[in-house]
């Protein structure tokens, strides 16, 4: 389901993927199955999403985002993937950030470049994510 209100470039949607409205999903990026993709959410091209993985609404996923199955991704997470970035500067050096199998990540928080989030770690409301998260970790505040 891709809602008439959504602009959704990519051919690389998954069949029972719900996209909901005022989504844009820029053309390179490929979103699994069974997702669900709310409101407000932004996709660059170098995204790839797996599959059952919930994305709340205001949410901007950038190049270099990886998400793996069974994640959730809670409202207003920050993801940024330049760890210098300057205005008009188009050089700079992107750094991934992989979110691994059954991640939570709570509402607000603020997941810095080139981190990886563990399997099943879970990241509290508007925690700032500085370095990599174990598998299982469950953190809050800034790590």
């Amino acid at each position: 389901m891709i809602h008439a209100l959504a602009d959704v470039q990519s051919e690389n949607i998954g069949a029972t993927t719900k996209v909901w409205q005022f989504v844009v999903i820029l053309e390179g990026a490929v979103i699994g199955e069974n997702c669900n993709i709310c409101a407000h959410v932004f996709i660059e091209n170098d995204v790839i999403v797996g599959n059952n993985v919930t994305v709340k609404c205001g949410v901007q996923l950038w190049d270099g985002l990886r998400v793996e199955d069974d994640v959730f991704i809670g409202p207003n997470v920050t993801f940024c993937n330049d760890k210098f970035p300057r205005s008009g500067k188009h050089d700079f050096k992107k750094l991934y950030t992989v979110l691994k199998k059954g991640a939570s990540i709570g509402a607000n928080a603020t997941v810095l470049p080139g981190v990886t989030v563990g399997e099943n770690a879970m990241i509290g409301a508007g925690a700032i994510v500085t370095k990599d998260v174990p598998a299982g970790a469950v953190v809050k505040g800034k790590y």
